[in-house]
């Protein structure tokens, strides 16, 4: 017995159907074998007219993932937190830390976790889970925890700092993904894929027997990369064999006319009101 897994972009940043808005950021919906999690929240200005308008119950999700801390992944969560049954929260210790981006003129900016996106994770609606290693949050669902940097043409896409001063870089421990297990393989959503979209696949397969990835969805960061780490994610993506490449939000647009030009049946761009479907496994993961 299987059931579809469907997901759906609430927030990202390009649209194009009317009646929804965009917003640079990231909020995914998933609905499988009776679970609705909450993948992400944008910043929170588009998360709620965009669940009205496709009829998203968000509100009602029985899990909410973080991808990592930064302010485009969390900012709407006093939206989704703003309810009465309490709703378990996983994410990273370190989603919490503060986070500063180095801009080339003037001062850091902060890019972390907004205060009162910190409010609403002390409020009675929020059990936060804390996620340090692999963890199975459902029946066919896993959290990777933090992602081992193992591909040397990868870094973390950025001028990343844990202060202000921009003296200690931000490693980015909490970036993780979220994988489902599918009939034919897993489906892995990324939030921006810090740890590099090939550490991510990689890990993944060591973490599930080496199931086949059936799809990635989410950002990648590569908005920042050189032709010759696009270049070397295709290839690795090829050797991968991943069937389905759906980036979103952080990806950069070169790299997406490059993903598109090398995976062009296999290739989908996620902008918000896009709903992804696959046949998800009740079952253990294949042998």
């Amino acid at each position: 017995m299987s059931q579809s897994i469907h997901i759906t972009t609430l927030a990202e940043n390009s649209v194009f159907r009317s009646g929804l808005l965009a917003e640079h950021g990231l909020a995914l919906w998933i609905e499988w074998n009776g679970r609705r999690i909450l993948f992400d929240t944008g910043q929170g200005c588009v998360l709620e007219h965009n669940a009205r308008e496709l009829q998203v119950p968000f509100q009602d999700a029985d899990m909410i993932v973080i991808s990592h801390g930064h302010f485009d992944h969390t900012g709407g969560l006093p939206v989704a937190l703003r309810r009465e049954r309490p709703v378990d929260v996983f994410l990273h210790p370190q989603a919490l830390a503060p986070k500063y981006v180095q801009t080339k003129n003037g001062p850091a900016r902060e890019v972390g976790l907004p205060e009162d996106a910190r409010r609403a994770l002390a409020s009675p609606s929020a059990r936060v889970r804390l996620v340090e290693h692999p963890q199975v949050i459902a029946d066919g669902v896993t959290l990777t925890g933090p992602i081992p940097r193992v591909v040397s043409f990868e870094d973390v896409g950025g001028r990343f700092f844990l202060d202000a001063q921009c003296t200690q870089p931000d490693p980015l421990t909490d970036d993780q993904a979220l994988v489902l297990e599918a009939d034919r393989g897993s489906v892995v959503l990324v939030g921006c894929g810090h740890a590099g979209i090939i550490s991510t696949l990689r890990y993944v397969q060591e973490i599930t027997a080496h199931r086949p990835i059936l799809a990635v969805l989410g950002g990648m960061h590569l908005v920042n990369a050189s032709a010759k780490r696009i270049e070397m994610t295709i290839r690795e993506l090829r050797r991968l064999k991943v069937q389905c490449v759906t980036f979103t939000h952080c990806t950069g647009t070169a790299a997406m006319v490059a993903l598109w030009t090398a995976f062009p049946r296999r290739c989908e761009g996620g902008h918000v009101g896009s709903v992804f479907s696959f046949e998800g496994a009740v079952n253990p993961p294949l042998d």
